[in-house]
């Protein structure tokens, strides 16, 4: 299990899944074959698979210890939902062990930070008790942002750009993994560009991968970190911050908030934590947009 420690804040890594998910002619539609081929070396295996040319996706979440309370940073995919993409669908994985093995029960965790509502970010919001959707935390605020809860909510009629999403593909992660928390009353709709969650920790508001997506970031002592969610998806984005998925809402934006991200993170010497990059799961960048050691990714 990775552990990190960040000033007075402990970064727990709980890898739920690592699984091929879509070739990258299809999922970075804008980057060329040569560009691939230019960086194949250090790319593969951890990021991309040489042979077959297809992602690979690591599905996580970030657990952290901050001001004497539990945080989680997306919860994943989660067991028994009906989805679309077939790797996410009707799951029974171990993640409940892999949580308590961190020394985490669903009952300790205090907040849980859902950078968007991607169904590989909400998973485990929720479990099947007696074919009803319950809040997986009892005791848990649910940080979302108000814009990227207003335009998942089926209600309003959205209609996603991703290929491997549809409308009700959405409105069901909303409906088994969103509503429930809500209606619960543990979900905290924060508005405007930040939320302050204690005195190390703040959600900022970075949209364009969707409109409500949000960064954490972390500043304690005199380290700095950013849990950027889909921010990046493959390191090769920190090299060419233009290029951007499929499964973006505003590919445009998406673009113009990594740039503006990884600025920052160069700026802060920030540690920058991806939702689903492989490896250590972790880079830093120097200057704009240079991977500090790419030698370290491939560890762990």
């Amino acid at each position: 299990m990775q552990k990190i420690i960040l000033g007075d804040v402990q970064v727990l890594r709980i890898v739920e899944d690592q699984t091929a998910f879509s070739t990258v002619d299809v999922l970075f539609p804008s980057v060329p074959d040569e560009m691939w081929e230019e960086h194949a070396s250090w790319l593969a295996p951890h990021f991309i698979d040489a042979a077959t040319r297809e992602w690979q996706a690591t599905v996580q979440t970030w657990v952290l210890r901050s001001a004497g309370r539990t945080v989680l940073v997306d919860t994943g995919l989660g067991n028994d939902k009906n989805r679309a993409v077939d790797v996410f669908h009707m799951r029974q994985g171990d993640f409940l062990d892999r949580l308590a093995a961190a020394g985490v029960r669903p009952e300790d965790v205090d907040i849980v930070v859902n950078t968007h509502l991607h169904n590989d970010h909400v998973g485990w919001n929720t479990r099947l008790v007696d074919g009803e959707w319950v809040p997986m935390f009892p005791h848990a605020r649910y940080l979302i942002s108000r814009a990227e809860f207003d335009y998942w909510n089926p209600a309003n009629g959205h209609v996603p750009q991703s290929p491997f999403q549809s409308a009700g593909d959405t409105g069901a992660t909303f409906t088994d993994s969103v509503l429930p928390v809500h209606q619960a009353g543990q979900t905290v709709l924060w508005e405007g560009d930040s939320y302050r969650i204690d005195e190390d920790l703040v959600l900022e508001l970075a949209p364009g991968h969707t409109p409500g997506s949000a960064v954490l970031r972390l500043v304690s002592g005199t380290d700095r970190a950013l849990f950027v969610g889909d921010v990046i998806h493959v390191p090769l984005q920190v090299l060419e911050p233009d290029h951007d998925t499929c499964l973006s809402e505003d590919q445009a934006e998406a673009s113009r908030t990594r740039r503006r991200i990884l600025h920052q993170a160069a700026a802060t010497n920030s540690l920058v934590l991806p939702a689903h990059l492989g490896g250590t799961g972790t880079l830093r960048v120097t200057g704009a947009f240079s991977i500090t050691d790419r030698t370290l990714l491939p560890v762990g």
